[in-house]
C-alpha cells in the first residue's frame, strides 16, 4: 500500500514528507512545516506517528 505522492527530493530537511505533500498541494513548504509543527503541539494530532507512516506510505523520491 502506498499513497501517490512523492515525498520531496530537493527540499527535504528529515524524509521530505511535509515538502512533498506541500509540492503535491502548491503550498509554501515552510507554511506547511510551521502547520505541521502546531498541529504536532497539540494533545489530539500525534505527529510524529503520522510522519513515521506517511514516510512508509509515500512513494520514493526520484
Amino acid at each position: 500500500m502506498h499513497i501517490p505522492i512523492k515525498r520531496s527530493r530537493t527540499n527535504q530537511i528529515f524524509g521530505g514528507v511535509i515538502a512533498g505533500l506541500c509540492e503535491h498541494y502548491d503550498w509554501d513548504p515552510a507554511i506547511g512545516r510551521v502547520l505541521y509543527v502546531l498541529l504536532t503541539l497539540t494533545p489530539v494530532f500525534p505527529g510524529v506517528i503520522v510522519y513515521l507512516l506517511l514516510w512508509m506510505l509515500m512513494e520514493k523520491p526520484y
